[in-house]
C-alpha cells in the first residue's frame, strides 16, 4: 500500500475508498454517494447499499495513470490484459502494445494501473466488511443482510486476489513456496492505519491460495442466491472451481461441480450468455454496464473489440493464430455468428453496443466451471466424463452433421482437445492468459507462444492464407517477463517494510 500522503488519503482513502459514483446505486437515500461522510456510511441500510455498490462501481471502472473510466480492473483492461498476453486475440494499435510483446516494465501504466485499482478495491471492501458487525449490532442491519454482505464483499476481495496473483506471481504448480502478493484483509482511512498495512507481507503462494479458499469458504456460508449482478452463491462455487483448477486440486473442482450443476445450465445457443444483458441460464457473475453508468469509451469491451465498420474502436481483433487452427471446426456457430469481418481482419461479436457501452464483462459462466470439471474427470482418469462434458459444451455450436468427440476417437487427446475448446470457447473473455500461466507452470506450456507480430497484419488475407502470418513475442516460462513487476511507486512509497521486486526488474 502507499505511503499515505495528503492528496492519497482525500482521493483514495476518506472519501472515495467507502463509495462510488452516485449513477449507479440505485438508493433511496438520494445524497451523491461520494459526498456521505465516512462517519455517516454506515447509519442507514440505504447508505451501506450504496458503499457496496460503490465497490462494484471500482471494480467496473478503477483508476489508470489517475483517472477513471479506463476499464481497470473489471472493465475491458481486465478482459485485454487476459487477451493481449496470449496469442489468440490480436494488438491492432499501440494501446496495448506493452502487454502484447511483452515489454513492460516496473513504471509501465498498463500493468501498474491493474495492481493500483485492484488494491483500491481491496481497500475500499475491507473498510466496508470492517464495519458491518457494528451495523448489525446497531440494529441498521439484520444478520442476514449483515451476513449476504459480508459474503459478497469476501468473494469480491478472492477475486481481486487471484487476478494480483495470476499476474504479478509464478503459478501454484511450480512452487507453491514461491513469493505471492500481499493478501490484505484490513482497510485503511487514516495515516495512523498506514504502518500496520505496509507490514503485510508477500506471501507465498500456497498461502495466499489458502487464503483466497478461506475467504471463499467463509463467503459461501454467508451469502445467498442473487442476480448476475451481484455476487452470490453460484458465483462463489465457481470461482472456487476456477482456484482450484489452478491449484491442481482435481476432486475440489469436481466437488465444486457437483454442487453447482443444479444451478445453471448450458443455453442451446453459444450466443446467450453475450445477450440480453448477459441474463441466460448460463450466466453465474458479471459486472454489469448501463447507459447511465458505464466504463467509458476507452475502457468498454464492444468499443475496443468490435469492428470499426459497426462503429468500435477495433484496437483488439481475433489473432489469424487461432482463426486458422485446424482444431476449429469452419461450421462452429462461434465463427459463423459471433464474429464479424472486415477488410483487415476478424472481430468478435460477443459484444455488441459501442455507443452506450451496455455489454457487461462476463466473469464467471457454466462452461468455465463445465470444462474445469472436463478436465479434472480427465487428470484422474475419468475419460468417458470427460468427453460426455466437453462435447456438451462444444456440441451446442456444431451442426448436428459434425459428430461428438468419442474417448476411443482422441485417444490420448482428452486434455488437449479440452485445452483447444478452452481456447475456442473463451475467446475474447481474457481466459487465455489464466491458462497459459497454470499450464506454463506445471510444464505443459512452454511460456507465452508466439503471436501474429504486432500492427503487421493488416489486411484479411493474413486470414485466408493468401499471405503468410509473421510471427514474433513469445516468452519463455523462464523469462522473468512470465510475470509482471511490481509498481515501482509501490516499492518506493512503502518506506517502512517495503516488499521484493519480482527478480529480474
Amino acid at each position: 500500500m502507499k505511503k499515505l500522503n495528503i492528496k492519497n488519503i482525500k482521493i483514495a482513502l476518506v472519501v472515495a475508498i467507502l463509495i462510488g459514483s452516485a449513477s449507479s446505486c440505485n438508493v433511496t437515500d438520494l445524497t451523491p454517494a461520494d459526498l456521505i461522510p465516512d462517519d455517516e456510511a454506515f447509519t442507514t441500510a440505504a447508505r451501506i447499499e450504496s458503499t457496496v455498490l460503490g465497490v462494484y462501481e471500482s471494480a467496473q471502472r478503477g483508476y489508470y495513470s489517475g483517472t477513471p473510466q479506463r476499464g481497470y480492473p473489471f472493465g475491458a483492461a481486465n478482459v485485454e490484459q487476459g487477451d493481449l498476453r496470449g496469442e489468440d486475440m490480436y494488438n491492432d494499435q499501440l494501446f496495448y502494445e506493452v502487454t502484447y510483446v511483452g515489454s513492460y516494465n516496473p513504471n509501465s501504466a498498463n500493468n501498474n494501473g491493474m495492481w493500483i485499482s485492484l488494491y483500491r478495491m481491496i481497500n475500499r471492501l475491507n473498510l466496508i466488511l470492517a464495519n458491518l458487525d457494528e451495523a448489525v449490532s446497531n440494529g441498521i442491519l439484520t444478520t442476514d443482510e449483515g451476513n449476504n454482505y459480508k459474503g459478497e464483499l469476501l468473494f469480491l476481495r478472492a477475486l481481486a486476489h487471484h487476478e494480483l496473483l495470476i499476474h504479478f506471481a509464478r503459478p501454484f504448480a511450480d512452487d507453491p513456496g514461491a513469493m505471492g502478493i500481499p493478501y490484505r484483509t484490513i482497510g485503511v482511512d487514516d495515516v495512523s492505519k498506514v504502518p500496520e498495512a505496509e507490514a503485510v507481507r508477500r506471501g507465498t503462494v500456497g498461502e495466499d491460495y489458502d487464503q483466497l479458499l478461506a475467504d471463499l469458504d467463509q463467503a459461501e456460508g454467508l451469502i445467498g442466491e442473487g442476480s448476475v449482478s451481484r455476487a452470490n452463491k453460484g458465483a462463489v462455487i465457481a470461482l472456487k472451481s476456477r482456484i482450484k483448477l489452478h491449484k491442481g486440486d482435481w476432486a475440489g473442482v469436481i466437488q465444486e461441480y457437483d454442487k453447482i450443476k443444479g444451478m445453471y445450465e448450458l443455453p442451446a445457443s453459444p450466443l446467450a450468455a453475450f445477450r440480453d444483458g448477459g441474463s441466460s441460464d448460463e450466466n453465474i457473475f458479471s459486472f454489469l454496464n448501463t447507459e447511465l453508468s458505464n466504463p467509458g469509451t476507452n475502457a468498454a469491451l464492444p468499443t475496443m473489440y468490435g469492428n470499426p465498420d459497426l462503429g468500435a474502436r477495433g484496437l483488439v481483433k481475433i489473432s489469424p493464430v487461432i482463426w486458422k487452427a485446424d482444431f476449429w471446426n469452419s461450421q462452429d456457430l462461434r465463427r459463423t455468428q459471433m464474429t464479424t469481418q472486415n477488410d483487415v481482419g476478424v472481430y468478435t461479436y460477443k459484444y455488441t453496443d459501442p455507443v452506450t457501452f451496455s455489454d457487461p464483462n462476463v466473469i464467471l459462466r457454466f462452461a468455465e466451471v463445465v470444462l474445469n470439471t472436463a478436465e479434472a474427470y480427465a487428470r484422474t482418469g475419468k475419460a468417458a466424463e470427460a468427453v460426455e462434458l466437453l462435447n456438451s459444451v462444444r456440441g451446442r455450436s456444431l451442426p448436428a452433421s459434425v459428430p461428438d468427440y468419442t474417448v476411443a476417437g482422441l485417444g490420448n487427446g482428452v486434455l488437449q482437445a479440452i485445452f483447444n475448446e478452452r481456447r475456442i470457447e473463451f475467446l475474447a473473455e481474457g481466459r487465455r492468459w489464466p491458462d497459459i500461466h497454470r499450464l506454463s507452470g506445471e510444464g505443459l506450456m512452454d511460456g507465452v507462444p508466439s503471436k501474429a507480430t504486432s500492427r503487421a497484419i493488416t489486411s484479411i488475407d493474413f486470414y485466408t492464407g493468401a499471405k503468410a502470418v509473421p510471427m514474433d513475442h513469445s516468452i519463455a516460462y523462464e523469462d522473468d517477463r512470465f510475470i509482471w513487476p511490481i509498481p515501482q511507486d509501490e516499492l518506493q512509497t512503502n518506506n517502512s517494510a517495503p516488499i521484493e521486486q519480482n527478480p529480474g526488474y
